[in-house]
Formats: structure tokens, sequence, C-alpha cells
């Protein structure tokens, strides 16, 4: 996600490791791809949360560290703890505006649009990220429980997907995404690599586990 006082691209998880998805070995192409999209047919498409811990890196350099847990297949809605290097916030997101405020503090509620809760990845709409790389010659790899696929990507070919998540990528020239299908068709990780032309790459890392039901989110009192 882009953070509102320009933290770089957002939403990465945390290395929370899934050995299963990180080693996979090839699969046939055709026979590959019919599995992700089986399993994306199967999958409940009703709303349900998970926890989300997501990361983003230049290098060895942390950027951003957020953690916390979210709504999926509806609007983007969750809790969370957002920390940089010059903060640490706690975030609240709802239909119609995010919100933030010092962890600790009583400073009251800052709002803003629920657009700045987007980042270069399309958290909502995971399942139609994947089947975007699939279609656009996406590579497929299998693993004991995930199905990953990968695809370069431009930001203006995220863009069809999500058009927030595009729009703020447009700095970037290129972006290497690899997707983690799990074998009851959720989305379970994102890795993304931002490639710029002058400045340096971009690692974002989302891993989404611990489902459950939906949370219910209300929007706090505004300082």
């Amino acid at each position: 996600m882009i953070h509102h006082r320009g933290a770089a691209l957002v939403v990465a998880l945390s290395a929370l490791a899934l050995s299963a998805c990180a080693s996979g070995s090839a699969t046939r192409p055709d026979a590959g791809r019919q599995v992700v999209l089986d399993r994306l047919a199967a999958a409940d498409d009703g709303p349900y949360s998970a926890r989300l811990d997501a990361i983003t890196k230049s290098g060895t350099r942390r950027l951003q560290h957020m953690v916390g847990r979210i709504n999926l297949n509806a609007p983007l809605t969750g809790r969370t703890t957002d920390e940089t290097e010059q903060y640490t916030e706690d975030v609240v997101m709802t239909p119609q505006k995010v919100y933030r405020q010092a962890t600790g503090s009583h400073s009251g509620w800052q709002e803003f649009p629920a657009s700045t809760a987007k980042g270069g990845v399309p958290v909502d709409r995971l399942p139609q990220y994947a089947r975007f790389i699939l279609r656009h010659g996406g590579s497929v790899h299998g693993g004991s429980d995930a199905m990953r696929v990968s695809a370069r990507l431009t930001p203006k070919e995220i863009e069809s997907v999500d058009r927030v998540s595009g729009r703020n990528l447009r700095p970037a020239t290129g972006i290497d995404v690899k997707v983690w299908i799990d074998r009851k068709g959720r989305i379970v990780r994102v890795n993304e690599e931002v490639h710029f032309k002058s400045d340096a790459d971009i690692q974002i890392t989302l891993i989404l586990n611990d489902f459950k039901s939906p949370v219910s989110v209300k929007a706090p009192i505004p300082g």
C-alpha cells in the first residue's frame, strides 16, 4: 500500500515462511494452469477475514511493516498497525475512509480517502490478479500445498485489474509478480519485485493466513 505521507509502495507481508510455497517444482504448463483455474473456481466466494503481514523493502532496508486483520471478498476493510522508520500508527480501514492515529497516542484519529489503503498489490482483487497472470502467459509451478503463478507485468497491465494499484505503480518500468494459491483456492502469498529506471528496486511481500469469518469494522471518532 502507499502511505499518505509518501512512504514507499506498500503491501508486503511478513516473511512467515511458506516452505511448501517457496520450493515448487515445475509443472506442465497446460496441466498447471488448469489446476490453478480449478482451484480458483472452487474457492468460496463469500466474505472472510485473514491475518495480513506485509513488508516493503529496498535491498536490506525495511521501509514498512504492516500487520493486522483484513476482510476479503468484500470491500477492503480491517484493522492494522503500520510501522516505518519514522512512525508507528494504528490504522482502521472502512469502505469510505481510512483512519490513522499514532500508536499509544490520544491525539485523535485523522481520516483519509479509502484509496490510501491500497498500494501496489490489488489486495481485494487477488483471485482476479491470479487469473490475469495466467492469461498473460504466466508460468506455473507446483508445491505440496500451494501452486505458484508468476509473470512480469507493467503498471498499465496491473491497472486493468485494479486501477488504484496500477496507478500507484506508474513510476515503475516493470513488476515481477508471484502469486501462491492454496488447495482451497485462496491467495496465501504475493511477491512483487518493482523495478525503476533510476531508483533502487522495491520488494513487496504479502502473506495471508489464519482465515476466519469476517470481522466487524467501525469508524473511530476522528480527532
